[in-house]
């Protein structure tokens, strides 16, 4: 059980904002935590990391909040502006297809793709580029990793290039950590984590890093990351391409056995 916390300056994001007035409506109504995650149906730890602006408020649970305390759609108005500032424009789309794939598939080269990244490892890449608000951008990258506790969550593969593993920008004591957390992630039955070893011959991903979406029902979605932004593609010419090219990117990584013991060796050489 998480533990209950004091909630961030409300003024300082509207993340934060959304966080304080759950708390002052729950403590109003003389309810716990645990008590309000039941009325809105979730859990107790969700209720903690929205309330420390810590994750960031799903549509569902702004309704059943509405619902649970009798607001009159209080949280539902403030929803839109939340997710309006807590993911760039651009990035939303992806997001939301990201909330309902069956599948992913993801190519990184350069550093470890952001559903399998710890909160230390993302805080670090993200404060790379001086945002304003680090916290709001980190609740949201923690935020869309919440897809692995669905009760049906979706089928993911991952390839990564070694050198995304290596490059020493990171301080030892969270590498250590995020290796841990690739093994736990790699031994959970829906996941493939593939390794691309430093050694191997050209292949498609050196374009770049993207990831591609699945589906029970509809299209493809394709997604492919840039400098500044990415850019969400529907056109299924170009999901057919990248299909084949992140085939032919498996096709020169580790086998997902193999990968893991790379990590491991990794993760033994930082404990030495």
């Amino acid at each position: 059980m998480a533990a209950e916390t004091d909630t961030p300056d409300p003024t300082s994001s509207l993340l934060a904002f959304f966080g304080s007035e759950l708390r002052r409506v729950r403590l109003a109504e003389g309810k716990s935590q645990s008590e309000t995650a039941k009325l809105a149906h979730t859990t107790q730890a969700m209720i903690s990391y929205v309330e420390s602006a810590k994750r960031v408020p799903s549509e569902e649970l702004a309704r059943d909040l509405d619902l649970a305390f009798g607001t009159g759609g209080h949280f539902g108005r403030l929803y839109p502006l939340v997710i309006k500032f807590a993911y760039p424009s651009w990035f939303l789309p992806f997001v939301q297809f990201e909330r309902d794939a069956s599948s992913i598939r993801s190519f990184q080269p350069q550093v470890i793709p952001g559903l399998l990244q710890t909160e230390e490892y993302a805080r670090e890449v993200l404060a790379s580029g001086r945002p304003d608000s680090l916290d709001d951008l980190l609740a949201a990258r923690m935020t869309r990793q919440d897809l692995f506790e669905r009760d049906t969550p979706p089928r993911t593969w991952f390839v990564m290039d070694d050198y995304a593993l290596t490059r020493a920008f990171m301080p030892p004591k969270i590498m250590k950590g995020q290796f841990q957390h690739l093994l736990q992630a790699a031994d959970r039955p829906r996941t493939v984590i593939q390794v691309v070893p430093r050694d191997a011959p050209p292949h498609p991903g050196l374009a770049g890093p993207f990831t591609l979406l699945s589906f029970d029902e509809g299209s493809d979605v394709l997604h492919v990351d840039g400098y500044s932004q990415g850019w969400t593609v529907l056109d299924a010419g170009r999901i057919s391409e990248a299909a084949h090219a992140y085939d032919l990117i498996r096709a020169t990584a580790l086998s997902p056995r193999a990968s893991a013991d790379l990590i491991n060796t990794y993760l033994k050489e930082l404990a030495t």
